[in-house]
């Protein structure tokens, strides 16, 4: 059974949550502070974690950053804050995905079920082409490496994955909806967190992230990796 643990500081919306992942089969353990959720994921190591931005103590950035040296676990925001700002903090931060409350059960199960999907395609059988080449960037899917001139580049579970569906499809534009079904695996996203990863990528492998040479934006279109 699927082990997820919510931090999160009003007793009313932990307690409500709590019990409705369980009705959805899940395992949720519940704390209040990040402090007391860091504790937690060290001990349980659960599949996914769910954090609250605006926390007691340690905010939910600074809990973000501090769960994602430990571990690859995913991490979802669960926040009634919806400013760009808070999004794309929270992402550079680690999470993988932001949920805005007043929070649709439903839809924040499917997303769960859509990270559990993608955990397990990382660790399936790894693809057929072992190096793709742009220039000076090096994607290896089957190694999971990145590398530029020849030196590695650390990149996260999601900015792989989001880097080798470009590379994969080398010189098309990808919509941003495209990129939310092909490595986020949702049908309905807010379309800022693949923004938000591109921009992360780029600071990566670009000499001039302002200006870049390999993933390049086609206006009202999307994205696409070239080189």
């Amino acid at each position: 059974m699927t082990a997820v643990l919510l931090i999160e500081d009003d007793d009313r919306i932990r307690l409500s949550l709590t019990m409705a992942l369980e009705d959805e089969g899940y395992t949720a353990y519940a704390v209040a502070t990040a402090e007391e959720g860091l504790a937690e994921q060290r001990r349980l190591r659960t599949d996914t974690v769910l954090v609250d931005l605006m926390l007691p103590g340690m905010d939910g950035y600074e809990c973000i950053r501090q769960l994602r040296r430990d571990d690859e676990v995913p991490i979802i925001v669960v926040s009634a804050r919806d400013d760009t700002h808070d999004i794309v903090a929270a992402l550079e931060a680690g999470a993988d995905d932001y949920v805005v409350k007043p929070i649709a059960v439903k839809e924040l199960a499917a997303r769960l079920r859509a990270l559990r999907r993608r955990a397990r395609a990382t660790t399936a059988a790894a693809p057929a082409i072992s190096v793709l080449t742009f220039g000076d960037l090096e994607v290896r899917p089957e190694a999971g490496e990145v590398r530029v001139n020849g030196n590695p580049v650390s990149v996260t579970r999601t900015e792989f994955r989001l880097l080798c569906e470009l590379a994969e499809h080398a010189g098309q534009v990808l919509s941003r909806q495209q990129l939310l079904q092909r490595v986020w695996g949702y049908e309905i996203g807010d379309e800022r967190v693949v923004d938000v990863h591109v921009g992360r990528l780029r600071h990566k492998i670009e000499k001039d992230n302002s200006h870049p040479e390999y993933l390049v934006t086609v206006r009202g279109l999307g994205y696409k990796l070239q080189g």
